[in-house]
């Protein structure tokens, strides 16, 4: 029979019986809080009915908490022994609400949904992410055009930083740029190294994410653009601009266009704005605008 979230020593114990050593690469350090697990279905406000979307469930600790709270959960799991141990402890007894994808995350980021589903459900993020994929994973679900309403994402406190960064941080880039402009950061909660098996080295948290009243999606033009901006995060915009746009890959896009942007920077000229990591969010939303944004054409409810 199933139960609750494993602390410690029962993670050590199922890890034995599997034969199983965490695998650095694959980031995995096993969530053994249950306290932990029940703050991230708080923060998510899970209800029964509710689709979930979780990354990396590992031994099921918190797939088995979401099952448990009535939620129907799309998981996607790489390593083959815990894909088998998912399908032999957590699956038989949660047939129809649990589907789970032996396959890799950033070919699969939503974990099947909303392929096996009807078109505009709903549903919500809740993963303790491994943090090797974070921010490509984050992007891949951006580019997918199928927004959560809610992610609450475990990440190393850095990856979470980056993930919000705001202007002139040392932090901010394309990821917060597009992050911003679909997303607004709620209240987390951190969570100590102490909290895992084998514990990090750094330590992590819950972030928040809520979907904004009007989210907006970076085209693939603009997304393209803004990204190759921001390798030259600390030069000057409009000789960054010159250059990028010179360049046969960018051919396609409207270079008096872009121009015109960058005059209508508020204040661009100055120090402070001559650098890519010093330009507003709202102005980057202007010039994917520009460049014609993606419709967010899946799952708004």
């Amino acid at each position: 029979m199933l139960t609750g979230p494993y602390n410690l020593n029962t993670t050590r114990e199922l890890l034995a019986a599997l034969s199983h050593s965490p695998k650095k690469w694959l980031g995995q350090n096993f969530l053994v809080d249950g306290n932990i697990v029940r703050k991230s279905l708080e923060l998510a406000d899970v209800r029964a009915g509710d689709v979930v979307v979780e990354v990396g469930p590992g031994l099921g600790t918190l797939t088995t908490t979401l099952l448990q709270a009535g939620a129907r959960v799309f998981a996607v799991e790489r390593d083959p022994v815990l894909a088998a141990h998912l399908r032999e402890r957590v699956a038989p007894h949660y047939a129809e609400t649990f589907s789970l994808l032996e396959a890799d995350a950033m070919d699969f980021p939503l974990a099947g949904f909303p392929e096996k589903t009807p078109a505009g459900t709903p549903f919500k993020i809740v993963a303790n992410l491994p943090y090797a994929i974070s921010s490509p994973w984050m992007d891949a679900v951006l580019e997918s055009g199928a927004l959560p309403r809610t992610l609450v994402l475990m990440l190393q406190q850095e990856a979470a930083d980056r993930f919000t960064a705001a202007p002139g941080t040392k932090n901010y880039g394309a990821l917060s740029v597009f992050l911003e402009a679909a997303y607004e950061r709620a209240p987390g909660h951190r969570v100590p190294a102490r909290c895992f098996f084998p514990p990090p080295k750094v330590d992590s948290c819950l972030l928040h994410l809520r979907r904004r009243e009007k989210p907006v999606l970076f085209g693939k033009t603009a997304r393209r653009l803004v990204r190759e901006i921001f390798i030259y995060r600390r030069k000057q915009l409009g000789s960054a601009l010159k250059k990028i746009l010179a360049a046969p890959d960018f051919a396609d896009v409207p270079a008096d266009a872009v121009a015109a942007w960058l005059d209508a920077l508020p204040g661009f000229g100055a120090d402070a704005l001559s650098r890519p990591e010093c330009v507003p969010a709202a102005a980057w939303q202007a010039l994917n605008a520009l460049l014609g944004s993606d419709e967010v054409t899946a799952v708004m409810k």
